[in-house]
């Protein structure tokens, strides 16, 4: 699929993130986001625990990185889950099919994995084509201010979602793990 995907005769490639990658991918969220970007419900919550690099990716084309997305360990309620985001392409290469890839991609990388359930903060009628669909009513909620017909879920097996609710917080057991407690 992806390897069909050809723009102006240069190929699309979609590469697990490295730490070598952080530099660059946080350039491309200062031009895309601005610097408003980190009052945001998501970022918050991104400030407590890590981006999982062996689900996030980076879009390129030849040597140029052209968009990234990211995925972090999140908890609903006491149910595991992970976060997507940020979702991000160049402004020059959008409209042409990078950021859906990168979403494809990331979504099947991480249900390989065993992931169940993925949440983002977006807009229903660009993530509803990936299986995204906005969060009942009272059922998960963020801190802080987040438009709560923007609070999505993807299920990536069957049921899931079913009887899971409660506040979307960092996993706290992942990020002692990682800082190695």
């Amino acid at each position: 699929m992806l390897s069909a995907f050809l723009m102006s005769d240069l190929s699309l490639t979609l590469l697990t993130e490295t730490a070598g990658d952080a530099q660059a991918i946080e350039r491309l969220h200062e031009r895309t986001f601005g610097p408003g970007r980190f009052v945001l419900s998501a970022y918050r919550l991104r400030e407590h625990v890590d981006h999982l690099l062996e689900l996030s990716l980076t879009a390129r084309i030849g040597t140029l990185l052209v968009g990234s997305v990211r995925l972090l360990p999140v908890c609903i309620g006491d149910t595991p889950a992970l976060l997507l985001g940020p979702l991000t392409v160049e402004p020059p290469f959008r409209g042409r099919g990078i950021g859906h890839a990168l979403l494809e991609r990331a979504l099947g990388d991480a249900k390989a994995k065993g992931h169940r359930l993925v949440v983002l903060v977006g807009d229903e009628s660009y993530y509803g084509r990936a299986g995204f669909r906005m969060i009942p009513k009272g059922q998960a909620d963020m801190p802080g201010p987040v438009d709560r017909a923007r609070l999505l879920v993807c299920e990536l097996a069957a049921g899931a979602f079913e009887g899971v609710s409660g506040m979307i917080r960092p996993d706290w057991t992942f990020a002692r793990e990682a800082a190695g407690s």
